[in-house]
């Protein structure tokens, strides 16, 4: 490791926790599911409804590892929220065509209703989020935390 990094990494003597962009994510991830679940707990959702129905609204109809895959949630997990939202009536799930091994979900109109009542109760958070934000900064910052996950995901 170059010495010009080594303020960045905690197998350092010389490493500095505010200055490792780790330290940063992990504080963000944190206040950020803070504020998701205290504006979602206004209309009765959770951060685990939030994401699968995102994704769903996002990508359409979607495999259970599909939504496991991008709610970053182990798969029994995903399983688990799934079929609790089938009883709440916001999914619906079928096997796959294709793959009879393969259990598709897709979100119902009432889904796109209580997704719809989510996004509004969340909009300050974003808001707030982005303060001073410019879209070529966003999309900075992302181009960075995409190479940080690839780094550590071919690693």
């Amino acid at each position: 490791m170059s010495k010009q990094l080594s303020r960045h990494n905690p197998a350092s003597n010389e490493f500095v926790k505010g200055e490792s962009p780790f330290y940063w994510i992990a504080r963000l991830n944190n206040i950020y599911h803070h504020r998701m679940e205290r504006a979602m707990h206004k209309v009765g959702a959770d951060l685990p409804t939030w994401r699968t129905l995102m994704i769903l609204h996002e990508n359409g109809t979607s495999s259970m590892s599909e939504i496991s895959l991008h709610a970053v949630v182990k798969l029994p997990t995903i399983t688990k929220i799934v079929y609790r939202l089938q009883e709440r009536g916001l999914v619906t799930t079928n096997t796959s065509a294709n793959d009879g091994r393969v259990t598709e979900v897709s979100m119902t109109p009432n889904g796109e209703v209580v997704l719809a009542e989510m996004r509004a109760a969340t909009e300050n958070v974003f808001t707030k989020g982005y303060d001073g934000l410019t879209p070529a900064k966003i999309a900075r910052l992302n181009k960075m935390l995409i190479q940080l996950f690839d780094n550590l995901d071919h690693y």
